[in-house]
């Protein structure tokens, strides 16, 4: 292919591409995503959407150059051909305050996580047990993943709700991100006695709330509207964990719990080997055998697929699945 037409791929491109195989070949339909990581995510949402008349191909926006990133995803020349799979992060919850929001938002041909970033779902709290068993296993519930998450989410939701407003009306400089995650590191986390973690977090969470309020001392009625808004985009206290930062919540919050959580159920284990091992040499043959199976935290998180059951990812398939629908109604297809 010349160098300039694979430079400037776009819809038109795979849709003329399309038109040249035979009535009875499957139509192909491009899905840029954000980085290789993304890939395998996408993959499991758009499978169950190809048929015998269509496939998806889940790749990243470069040709010539190595481009990455939602920017890059949202550049291509988009359409019923070519779609762009990108994560929510803030985009979502600013509902059109910024260029990028309405790009995501309003770009028939765009698709976005729902939660903050795909991290974000493989974070889904109610899949943390399995992940556990998957690298250890061990099923023993030795801890109560859904039920510190939710704690976790229900002290963080009202300084998240300032956190959204900061954003929405371009204050983001008092309070930022950064600052925001700050807090939100649950810190000194014991797996036998998480409250005093919790306990910590709600502390930070009220003097940070308390600097806001006298910062913005006439913010009360916008503080209120932000939060009901937010709340008719799915976000609930329980669940304000999936929409903060999606590399924080993996490497600061969950992935610290899941290492202790797992070196204790590890250490269980091989407590048991070697209180049953009838000598030496079996002892030795079961340890090795347990060690070659257990996996490794973070590779078996980044594979995790239990959030195929959050409201989300349901939300990211039917938002497909009403795209599709139109793309077969629509004149010339």
């Amino acid at each position: 292919m010349p160098s300039k037409l694979r430079d400037n791929l776009n819809s038109r491109y795979f849709e003329a591409a399309n038109q040249l195989k035979s009535k009875q070949a499957r139509r192909r339909i491009v899905a840029y995503v954000e980085s290789y990581d993304d890939i395998f995510f996408w993959r499991t949402v758009l499978t169950r959407f190809e048929n015998e008349h269509r496939y998806f191909e889940v790749m990243l926006p470069s040709h010539r150059k190595l481009e990455r990133g939602k920017k890059a995803a949202l550049m291509a020349g988009l359409g019923e051909a070519m779609i762009a799979c990108v994560d929510a992060d803030f985009d979502y919850l600013l509902q059109g305050a910024t260029l990028q929001s309405r790009k995501v938002l309003e770009n028939p041909y765009v698709f976005h996580t729902y939660a903050y970033a795909i991290e974000s779902l493989q974070c889904y709290a109610p899949s943390l047990h399995d992940v556990c068993v998957a690298v250890t296993l061990n099923d023993r519930r030795y801890f109560d993943f859904e039920d510190y998450m939710r704690q976790y989410s229900e002290i963080l939701f009202p300084l998240f709700v300032w956190s959204v407003w900061a954003y929405r009306v371009g204050k983001h400089n008092q309070f930022s991100l950064s600052d925001f995650n700050r807090i939100a590191d649950p810190g000194g986390f014991n797996v036998q006695n998480p409250q005093p973690s919790l306990d910590n977090l709600r502390h930070k969470v009220s003097v940070k709330i308390r600097q806001l309020q006298a910062e913005f001392p006439d913010n009360k009625a916008e503080y209120l509207k932000t939060r009901e808004s937010i709340k008719s985009l799915g976000v609930t206290p329980q669940t304000t964990y999936l929409y903060i930062q999606g590399h924080h919540l993996f490497d600061n919050v969950v992935v610290p719990i899941l290492n202790k959580v797992c070196n204790r159920l590890r250490q269980e284990r091989q407590d048991e080997i070697s209180r049953t091992a009838r000598h030496f040499t079996q002892r030795q043959n079961e340890m090795s055998c347990y060690e070659h199976s257990v996996l490794d935290i973070r590779q078996t998180l980044k594979k995790n697929m239990g959030y195929i059951l959050s409201e989300q990812f349901r939300r990211i398939q039917r938002d497909l699945e009403q795209y599709l629908t139109k793309v077969r109604t629509s004149p010339g297809t």
